[in-house]
């Protein structure tokens, strides 16, 4: 990635950004602004003065700097020169150079700091988002929000090379019936009724596409009011986007273009075509409909390998898979029984374990127990070596693959950042996800998703082999985003409304200012939305997305800069009709 701050710069008070500065401009007279990062004494009067902006450092000598204390906001202006043989600073951009000759202005004297402003000291999270004013100071943060804007300008910039049309949608939005919790806004003027904070522009961007807009996109805030964890927060961005008159193929071509695109601009790097996995074949090989293809071996299919077994643990089991964990045949029998226990607390019946020693040998409790033809066939079908261990799961599918999926991450997965970028398109998602207390399908995606073609005619028979023309985006096991072909026509959106029970007058309090949209002539269409954030805390090297956002919330959604949430005063709440219950007991 290119130094920060290039460009036009120059102003009344500075000619260039500290970090820009090389030996091309040894001899120039300068003028720079910033804070005092380091101070040190060289003799009796002068000193080092490290100064600092957002571009980086550069080394200012200054005659007579006493006054100067870290943090002090200040006006250097004197000569380029290259350093004095010796001592060039190769962790510096502007190593080879400093600033002599130089005259001082503070423009701002400051307090110290309550914790140091230098990526080689860690300091509490709450400490440093308290003053998230100061954090943001840090090289590390300035480099992620300079890693933010150059992965959000790639994204801008490849849907208006496709033809997009950049289109703002309400941020005050009716509250929905189903997805994650909301936010609610009160209506002050309309005493009773209620606001939600959006989590999607989903139906709007769909109105969108009714309306003829043909390409939008947005990066839309987003706001959910569910649990936070490393990969979410209350407030969110996304490079929204729908298109008509396209296919899968199209809207998965569009994206892979522009996430291309903003890693290349971060990493310098072009990543290979993005493959494209079914659902299906996802959880076969990798246990995960979120798969990580960094983390070692793959699952395989053990079944022919123990058609005929005698062991009692297998025989007759729905399904049999197996992994190959490489070189952790050394783990000890501690860490074996905790990975049982791991396997038993994800539902599994129970997890059999095998190291690999010489000529191929099997050491298990359950060795003895399987034939010589069927432990040959085990080693083989893994392709597994001396020092690798192995791990077996017996039971129905689902529950065999999720819990050799979890166990691969476990023992395999690279932290989340850590190169190389692997990304993959999931799709054929089933269109349901399960029944519901009263039998019926549980939607996977939304009731506005689009049936596979292939699949139409088992809509009503056997809804839950119905595959869906959606798709997700992964990227080191990370889901970027998801998307999908939406529901056009009246007819296959009636046959899914009566598959989920609901009738006409149901679908028309619920849907029915789309669903009115869509009578006046809606185009196929389809989209997607990509989380920015998890984007960027990836590219950026970090593994959680607090770190790529300038002022984000804690683990428990409070903000300690602002101390928000707070109360508000009762004549607020009188004017918006609101009355606030005592706690629950």
């Amino acid at each position: 990635m290119s130094p920060a701050g290039e460009g036009p710069l120059p102003t009344s008070m500075r000619t260039d950004r500290c970090g820009t500065l090389d030996a091309a401009d040894a001899g120039r007279q300068v003028a720079l602004c910033g804070w005092v990062a380091r101070r040190r004494e060289h003799g009796e009067h002068l000193a080092f003065v490290d100064l600092r902006d957002r571009s980086g450092v550069v080394q200012c000598v200054v005659d007579g700097a006493s006054e100067l204390r870290s943090e002090f906001v200040v006006r250097v202006t004197g000569t380029v020169r290259l350093r004095p043989e010796g001592t060039h600073n190769p962790d510096l951009d502007t190593g080879e150079v400093e600033v002599g000759d130089c005259t001082v202005e503070v423009l701002n004297p400051a307090e110290p700091p309550p914790f140091p402003l230098t990526d080689r000291v860690d300091a509490d999270e709450v400490l440093r988002l308290r003053h998230r004013y100061l954090d943001l100071r840090r090289q590390r943060m300035q480099r992620n929000l300079e890693v933010r804007a150059r992965v959000s300008s790639a994204l801008r910039s490849a849907m208006e090379r496709h033809g997009f049309l950049e289109v703002e949608t309400p941020l005050l939005w009716v509250p929905t019936p189903e997805g994650a919790r909301e936010f609610v806004i009160p209506a002050r003027l309309q005493p009773g009724s209620f606001y939600v904070l959006p989590q999607s522009p989903q139906l709007a961007k769909q109105l969108l596409m009714v309306g003829g807009l043909d390409r939008y996109y947005q990066m839309a805030r987003c706001l959910r009011d569910e649990d936070l964890r490393a990969d979410r927060q209350f407030e969110f961005t996304q490079l929204d986007l729908e298109a008509s008159f396209v296919d899968q193929g199209d809207v998965l071509d569009v994206v892979s273009d522009a996430v291309l695109d903003a890693t290349e601009a971060v990493t310098s790097e072009r990543p290979e075509a993005i493959p494209r996995l079914s659902w299906s074949d996802a959880m076969e090989r990798f246990g995960s409909d979120k798969p990580d293809l960094r983390a070692g071996p793959e699952l395989v299919e053990l079944g022919a390998v123990f058609a005929d077994t005698n062991f009692r643990a297998f025989a007759g089991a729905p399904c049999i898979k197996g992994l190959r964990v490489p070189g952790r045949g050394d783990l000890g029998r501690g860490r074996l029984d905790a990975l049982t226990d791991a396997a038993k607390g994800l539902g599994a019946k129970g997890l059999v374990w095998l190291r690999v020693g010489d000529a191929d040998a099997l050491e298990s409790p359950v060795a003895k127990f399987l034939s010589d033809e069927e432990r040959a066939g085990l080693v083989t079908a893994l392709g597994a070596e001396p020092g690798d261990l192995v791990l077996v799961v017996a039971d129905e599918r689902r529950t065999a693959q999720t819990v050799l999926g979890q166990l691969r991450l476990d023992l395999g997965r690279p932290p989340v950042s850590e190169g190389p970028y692997r990304f993959t398109w999931v799709v054929d998602f089933p269109l349901f996800e399960g029944l519901d207390g009263q039998g019926r399908p549980i939607p996977a995606h939304h009731a506005f998703t689009m049936p596979h073609p292939d699949d139409l005619d088992r809509l009503e028979s056997d809804p839950l082999s119905v595959r869906s023309q959606s798709y997700d985006l992964v990227l080191n096991g990370w889901e970027l985003g998801s998307g999908s072909i939406r529901v056009h026509r009246a007819d296959v959106q009636a046959r899914i409304f009566a598959t989920l029970g609901i009738d006409e007058a149901e679908a028309e309090a619920r849907f029915g200012f789309l669903l009115g949209a869509f009578r006046y002539g809606a185009p196929p269409h389809g989209g997607f939305a990509v989380g920015l954030d998890r984007l960027v805390a990836i590219l950026a090297g970090e593994d959680n997305i607090r770190e790529v956002i300038a002022f984000p919330k804690t683990q428990s959604g409070v903000d300690p800069l602002t101390g928000a949430p707070a109360p508000v005063a009762p004549r607020l709440l009188a004017d918006l009709g609101v009355r606030v219950l005592p706690p629950r007991a």
